[in-house]
């Protein structure tokens, strides 16, 4: 699957290799990543577009309050649309994973 460009700009380009040292590209490829991705990147959603829009910001909200916790991430992500939008969300927040869920028409976000 290709990787679309980030809105009004191009994806990040992979670190240059040089005679730097082991250290340096490592930490320049993390940091590309960062850059790449400072934005809302949604793979699937049924929400309706009102309920969408309104998960997303949160998402972004908590991410940016929160940026070196994922569990503070997730609570605050969970507790804000269990009140909005009623109770029983799940929300995951992380990397390296993988899901199967089961869930009902247009109350997914992914």
């Amino acid at each position: 699957m290709a990787e679309e460009a980030p809105p009004g700009g191009e994806p990040a380009a992979a670190p240059a290799e040089g005679a730097e040292g082991a250290a340096a590209p490592a930490k320049d490829a993390a940091s590309d990543f960062r850059r790449a991705f400072n934005f809302p990147l949604l793979r699937h959603s049924d929400m309706n577009e009102e309920m969408r829009t309104e998960v997303m910001e949160l998402c972004v909200t908590a991410a940016e309050k929160h940026a070196s916790n994922v569990e503070y991430i997730a609570r605050m992500i969970k507790e804000t649309v269990d009140k909005k939008f009623g109770p029983a969300w799940q929300v995951v927040v992380g990397e390296g994973f993988s899901f199967e869920v089961t869930h009902e028409e247009k109350n997914i976000l992914h």
